[in-house]
């Protein structure tokens, strides 16, 4: 019996609300099938472990699959593929990378980052730091993930990597020893 991951996805959901988790995606690859759940405010291993549980029972009382498979289900952490509509509506107000098929002219190098102003059911919105805002059909995107700002870079420490620029060190002379008689 074949069953598509969009399919599953929705025969999940039930399942975890029970928990307080969303489905947000399940993609199969080879004899793999990967659910990733989530949960605004983030999901615990605790939480990962009992979703496990239960889309295990799920799937040895249902078997949709023929043959051997492994079943791996996890978070789908700050950086979140954006596959969907339903993903994209998510996002709006976070930054996004997208990268688009070849030849869409708003876009010539075929990748864009910014904020997620608009997702609709046909497009979504985009406003560059500098630029003009865009507008993408879904048919446009080749790939796209939510961006996490992970912040400034650290400045090199001076016990790691040396005296600060500008400044040169003492040279190590060996202690004085004294000899008594």
């Amino acid at each position: 019996m074949g069953v598509t991951p969009d399919v599953l996805a929705a025969d999940l959901a039930p399942l975890v609300a029970g928990l307080g988790l969303d489905v947000h995606d399940v993609e199969f690859a080879k004899s793999l099938v990967r659910v990733s759940v989530h949960r605004k405010g983030g999901v615990s291993i605790d939480d990962l472990a009992e979703a496990n549980r239960l889309i295990s029972e799920y799937l040895d009382d249902h078997e949709p699959f023929e043959g051997r498979y492994t079943l791996e289900v996890s978070s789908p952490g700050v950086e979140r593929k954006l596959r969907t509509p339903a993903h994209f509506a998510a996002a709006v107000g976070e930054t996004v990378a997208i990268k688009t098929i070849p030849d869409v002219a708003l876009v010539p190098d075929r990748r864009i980052e910014g904020e997620l102003i608009e997702a609709t059911a046909d497009a979504v919105v985009v406003s560059p730091p500098k630029g003009e805002s865009v507008t993408l059909d879904y048919d446009q995107i080749d790939r796209a993930r939510t961006v996490y700002a992970w912040g400034p870079a650290p400045k090199p420490s001076p016990s790691r990597g040396g005296a600060p620029k500008g400044k040169k060190r003492a040279p190590k002379t060996a202690p004085e020893r004294t000899t008594t008689p």
